[in-house]
């Protein structure tokens, strides 16, 4: 084994945060501001670069690992714990919005595992969180979740998040399955990912699924999330009032704060 073997606990229904187990000595890595908690004798290290064995091997190896974390849109920066203690310690990490925390072990899942940009929570160290450079280029430009996907690969374990209730579900060699682009979260290797364009002008300009959806093609095991952060946040600000909002809703608003500040 080329990674830390840690193991761990999942807490909660839909606020969910995992607790990871390390023994003496080891380490995992996590995404910078998702701790929750961590017991004594754990030393917090900011690293540069991704977290892997191979970008520990001089500067370059640590710049590379670095520069394609940026190409994801996530920090440069890493967020190492390792229990220098004699005994068991437990460090603990929450998801930054309502869903579900998904546990996978690489070892099992052919060593790579392809997310998308946002998902990844923490890792044992030794995994790579790297990039996944889409095939085709419609992929990219109308995809609707970027160019450019997140890679895991190693034989440890790894936590990915996504929003709403995940499904997990397993492709036979040439089953093709069809999703939104903002409602896949992981992948493995094997499945082919392609853009798929909606047929009919109709529904593609009125039936508000978008232009649009990812088809994936097995063999492989494919995870859906059923409430993307990005549909979540556009609901939230098609609701909020605009322009300081209505003048009952200011009512309320005012007469909460007489309550509250009433003496």
């Amino acid at each position: 084994m080329n990674n830390h073997e840690i193991d761990f606990k999942i807490y909660g229904d839909d606020m969910q945060f995992v607790e990871v187990e390390l023994d003496p000595q080891e380490t995992v890595v996590a995404e910078a501001g998702s701790l929750m908690m961590m017991e004594d004798h754990i030393k917090m290290e900011t690293i540069f670069g991704d977290g892997s064995r191979n970008s520990d091997g001089g500067m370059m190896g640590k710049l590379f690992g670095a520069g394609k974390r940026l190409l994801t849109g996530e920090s440069l920066f890493m967020t190492a714990f390792t229990n220098e203690g004699r005994d068991k310690r437990h460090a603990s990490f929450a998801s930054p919005y309502p869903g579900k925390i998904i546990p996978l072990d690489l070892s099992e899942l052919g060593g790579k595992v392809i997310c998308q940009k946002d998902a990844f929570l923490a890792a044992a160290k030794g995994v790579s969180i790297g990039i996944e450079f889409q095939r085709k280029i419609g992929t990219g430009f109308f995809g609707g979740e970027g160019f450019i996907m997140q890679k895991l690969e190693g034989d440890g374990m790894t936590f990915v998040h996504a929003g709403g209730t995940i499904h997990k579900k397993e492709l036979a060699p040439g089953e093709i399955l069809r999703v939104d682009t903002g409602c896949l979260v992981a992948m493995t290797g094997g499945v082919d990912y392609n853009i798929e364009f909606v047929k009919g002008v109709k529904t593609a300009l009125f039936g508000g699924e978008g232009l649009f959806f990812a088809t994936l093609k097995g063999p492989g095991t494919v995870w859906v999330q059923s409430l993307p952060f990005s549909r979540l946040a556009s609901r939230v600000f098609a609701a909020a009032p605009q322009n300081g909002g209505s003048s009952e809703e200011g009512s309320v608003a005012k007469g909460l704060f007489n309550l509250f500040n009433d003496k």
